[in-house]
């Protein structure tokens, strides 16, 4: 099987991702003075300065009972103390509740405006109602301009997470997101080379929709809108549920298993490839079944309290309001 002759334009989407990164510091800046209109606070207490201290404090260490009494008796002070400097230093490391809402601000945006993008690109396109048309006539299919840029764009936002998912407010499922990542970018890059755009730009509608609300929620809730936090956040379980578990896959899954057969010669190179493809995206499915797991915890915790507490898919065990 000869491969797409256009796949070295998948390196655009490294410069591209560099954009993504300027676009996102201007944006999550102009954010700031908004945060700060809504009474959303810049940090926490400062510890004292204290050389002894923080010469004895290391970010993600705990400090055992016996050496807290020995700093407390270096300092004259009462290992209450010692504990609440060390308490206070710790929290000085943390994000502020303002930098979260600037980063689920900007991610608001990008998604809203990606699925927008999506809409408009993938309207007109005769796949969206008949989804055997990603395999119809393949490979020998048309690269439109905007699916071009739609799904180059989308390789890049990725490839850009990627890296600031280093740098960005760390979560506790900070390993199951980088190899979300990781699994998204392969497929991206597999199903280009393959020629198999059509399918990808199902897949990443699908995918993105349900990600406006959650952040969304974020917001209202660093922004101590509850009531409107928690109806948003509902709203965003329904369309998760229905999106991921639903129309994932049993239209696009569904699709690639029995449909692509029928109209690809699955000779034993492509049969291979074909296998892999399938592979990557039920491993996507997994991590959405896992999420969902998660979020079933925040449900159940949201109808015994009456309002929900933290978001388990994406929260941070212990930054996050």
């Amino acid at each position: 099987m000869s491969l797409s002759s256009n796949s070295l334009h998948l390196f655009y989407s490294i410069p591209i991702a560099l954009v993504i990164f300027a676009v996102r510091y201007c944006l999550e800046r102009c954010f700031n003075p908004i945060g700060k209109a809504l009474g959303i606070k810049q940090g926490r207490g400062k510890a004292a300065q204290n050389n002894l201290l923080e010469t004895s404090y290391a970010p993600g260490q705990k400090l055992g009972h016996e050496e807290i009494l020995g700093l407390a008796k270096q300092l004259d002070w009462s290992e209450r103390e010692v504990e609440r400097w060390l308490r206070l230093r710790k929290n000085q490391d943390k994000p502020s509740t303002l930098d979260k809402f600037c980063e689920s601000s900007w991610r608001v945006c990008y998604y809203f405006c990606f699925f927008i993008l999506g809409v408009f690109v993938l309207h007109r396109q005769s796949w969206l109602l008949d989804i055997n048309e990603c395999w119809n006539g393949y490979p020998n299919q048309n690269l439109d301009d905007d699916i071009w840029w739609y799904i180059i764009i989308a390789q890049s936002y990725y490839v850009s997470l990627l890296i600031s998912q280093f740098f960005d407010i760390k979560r506790k499922d900070f390993w199951q997101m980088f190899a979300h990542h990781i699994i998204t970018i392969t497929l991206m890059t597999f199903a280009w080379i393959l020629r198999l755009q059509r399918i990808t730009s199902l897949i990443l509608l699908v995918h993105e929709f349900a990600d406006i609300f959650l952040d969304t929620a974020k917001i209202l809730n660093y922004a101590r809108c509850k009531k409107l936090c928690d109806v948003i956040f509902m709203v965003f379980t329904a369309l998760w549920i229905i999106t991921r578990l639903g129309v994932y896959p049993l239209w696009i899954i569904r699709s690639t298993i029995w449909d692509a057969p029928k109209f690809l010669d699955l000779t034993s190179s492509l049969y291979n490839y074909y296998v892999f493809l399938n592979g990557l995206l039920l491993l996507i499915l997994s991590l959405d079944i896992y999420w969902t797991y998660m979020l079933s915890k925040v449900i159940c915790k949201f109808w015994n309290s009456g309002h929900v507490q933290r978001d388990s898919r994406s929260s941070s065990s212990e930054n996050t309001d």
